[in-house]
């Protein structure tokens, strides 16, 4: 028995949550929805405006939220991602060990941590800007062998494909050392962009993998169907197992011989934050705990409920009591 069960490669972020009003909004120019990289100066400039609001530090990034989940939910994992000797890397760092998630040794010394302002408007609508600071310097070097020798699953975030000079080079050492002990891969697009503007290492990298995440978009990008059932289909024949989000739809699930559609639970949200990522996470806890994976998708969509009734990411409290409430009703 290897001593995890989830090695998750991503950005390492610190989200920043700030609720505002759609005047305040509408006054810093910012497309509703949108999510756009920036650099150091810019975001320092945007939290100091609202440095006086409540906000509330989580540590995150998109893989790095799976993993989280699919610790709360008792499985074993382990995490690598970079962050900066700043208040926000320790922070990071601090709370990972709380978490019970193995992060190795994160920092740094004398760089800026990577850290994304998700601005809330009273629609649950979330408007992100993102300065990857430190967390793309990610490359082949810190790539731990030990470690992910050490897991059944390979967790790769899409996004750090968009770091041509880093982020792909540990890529594709993290995939090469998964073949070489045994480890199976996942793969996240993240979103449709990556699919886009980085198309040959996205396909070089989903052609050694196992598992697929994606959302409606992305797999249309993917496969280039028209919405998300005939990419579920198409992608057949590029991936063996994939699972497609379809927002209020629900989702399509291949893996193991299953094949199905999962309905979403109703919900009223207030920030979609995070859903895809508690999906994927609690997805891969079922998996590798002999859950079915049809019902495993259904369960991951009962806590990506949660999530997005709430604001942040994830599930502070009651991942596990939510996951066993739900599977105890089928």
């Amino acid at each position: 028995m290897r001593e995890f069960q989830l090695y998750g490669l991503g950005n390492a972020l610190v989200d920043i949550f700030i609720e505002l009003s759609d005047a305040e909004l509408a006054s810093l120019g910012f497309e509703r929805g949108s999510m756009r990289l920036v650099e150091s100066a810019e975001q320092k400039m945007l939290l100091d405006r609202f440095e006086k609001s409540e906000a509330r530090l989580v540590s995150g990034g998109s893989v790095a939220n799976s993993v989280i989940a699919f610790s709360q939910l008792g499985g074993q994992a382990a995490f690598l991602g970079c962050v900066g000797d700043d208040r926000y890397g320790l922070f990071y760092k601090a709370e990972f060990d709380e978490l019970g998630v193995d992060v190795g040794n994160p920092v740094i010394v004398g760089q800026t941590t990577g850290t994304c302002a998700c601005l809330i408007t009273p629609d649950a609508e979330r408007t992100m800007r993102t300065c990857l600071a430190v967390s793309s310097h990610l490359e082949a070097r810190h790539v731990d062998e030990r470690r992910l020798k050490e897991s059944d699953w390979l967790f790769v975030e899409g996004y750090v494909l968009a770091n041509p000079h880093t982020g792909q080079s540990a890529v594709r050492e993290a995939v090469s050392l998964a073949r070489k002990h045994g480890v199976r891969v996942a793969l996240t697009c993240s979103e449709a962009f990556v699919v886009s503007h980085f198309r040959d290492v996205f396909f070089e990298i989903l052609g050694q993998a196992e598992l697929l995440f994606c959302n409606a978009s992305e797999a249309c990008a993917v496969t280039g169907a028209s919405d998300a059932e005939k990419a579920f289909a198409a992608l057949a024949g590029q991936v063996r197992s994939a699972v497609v989000t379809d927002g209020p739809n629900g989702v399509y699930v291949r893996h193991a011989g299953i094949e199905a559609h999962v309905p979403a639970f109703p919900s009223q949200p207030v920030d979609l934050t995070g859903a895809g990522d508690m999906l994927a996470g609690a997805f891969l806890y079922g998996i590798t705990h002999d859950i079915a994976p049809d019902r495993a998708a259904r369960a991951a969509c009962y806590l990506a409920m949660k999530v997005i009734i709430q604001v942040g990411a994830r599930l502070h409290h009651g991942a596990r009591r939510f996951w066993d409430e739900y599977l105890d009703t089928l």
